[in-house]
């Protein structure tokens, strides 16, 4: 079982944690699969889902997650709620302890949120993003529709290519890959590689062919339209050209290569619609192996915490 209440990122967890969590993962999807979504690894247990980011992929799953599992859902929304009043995180944290909640998932803009948060709650943490940092289930979901893919991980060249800055999806992949053997490649603007990335295990390539060159993966990225104002391309139709994905492009990675996104996908930009609608395209089944995942998640963080009641 996971040795920890919490589940706040991939940077620390060893390969056997990550296995167990894909291993468990892949059960829950064949349950899922069979039409079983009434599970009773959560009976009696309290999730809330504290977003303060707008979400839809990651919040439903979440939510479907714990509720397949035989949990009780609340849903906070931070604009509703007494953050909008001045409260703190960690007074939140505490009253939601209070309250006798059992899981808190949360969504934070500033990175390092959720570590504060599970230092000063009882209750298991799950980091559904925070800041530019990381999104570990995001990452473990695209791990494990990669070995479903290809019966492995180790080996695996992954070309990750788009905003990889801004991407905590990005982050959580070259850890979580990093451990289990896989080879990391990215490409993007100058602009949008955070410094040190490489330090970390990046191999950074000079050009979209060298990215995608003999790759088993290739991982678009979201251009976050939000940020275009700090101007880190020109344009979008001089940022598709060099960085988009198209079916040129793709025919350098290998004869049964996958594409991936973790959505949501700005269609003609970081992949064309071709790509996306592609038959090796994994886009959806990602978000299948999403529910699998944070279920896996949770009821491994509960039998923790039952173990060690």
């Amino acid at each position: 079982m996971l040795k920890r209440k919490d589940l706040l990122g991939l940077i620390d967890l060893t390969a056997e944690e990550i296995t167990e969590l894909l291993d468990v993962a892949a059960d829950m999807k064949r349950h899922l699969k069979a039409g079983d979504k009434h599970l009773p690894y959560l009976k009696g247990k309290t999730a809330t889902i504290l977003f303060y980011e707008n979400s839809t992929r990651t919040r439903t799953s979440f939510e479907l997650a714990a509720k397949y599992l035989g949990a009780t859902v609340i849903n906070i929304a931070a604009s509703s709620s007494s953050v909008a009043k001045g409260e703190t995180l960690v007074d939140t944290g505490k009253t939601l302890d209070a309250q006798l909640n059992d899981f808190l998932v949360m969504r934070h803009p500033m990175g390092g949120a959720p570590y504060l948060l599970a230092k000063v709650a009882k209750a298991g943490v799950l980091n559904a993003g925070d800041g530019m940092n990381e999104h570990p289930t995001q990452a473990l979901l695209d791990m494990l529709t990669m070995r479903e893919t290809f019966g492995k991980l180790d080996g695996l060249k992954v070309a990750i290519v788009g905003d990889i800055k801004h991407s905590r999806v990005a982050k959580s992949n070259l850890f979580g890959l990093k451990t289990m053997g896989a080879e990391v490649r990215m490409f993007a603007p100058e602009t949008l590689i955070p410094k040190g990335i490489d330090k970390l295990g990046a191999k950074l390539c000079r050009s979209k062919e060298e990215a995608l060159d003999g790759a088993d993966v290739v991982m678009g990225l979201r251009i976050q339209l939000e940020r275009q104002q700090a101007g880190n391309f020109p344009s979008l139709n001089e940022y598709a050209a060099i960085y988009g994905v198209d079916g040129k492009s793709l025919q350098y990675a290998k004869p049964n290569a996958i594409v991936m996104h973790p959505g949501p996908v700005n269609r003609g930009v970081e992949l064309t619609g071709k790509v996306i609608d592609h038959e090796q395209s994994r886009i959806e089944e990602q978000v299948f192996s999403g529910i699998a995942v944070r279920m896996a998640a949770l009821k491994l963080l509960n039998d923790y915490r039952e173990y060690t009641k």
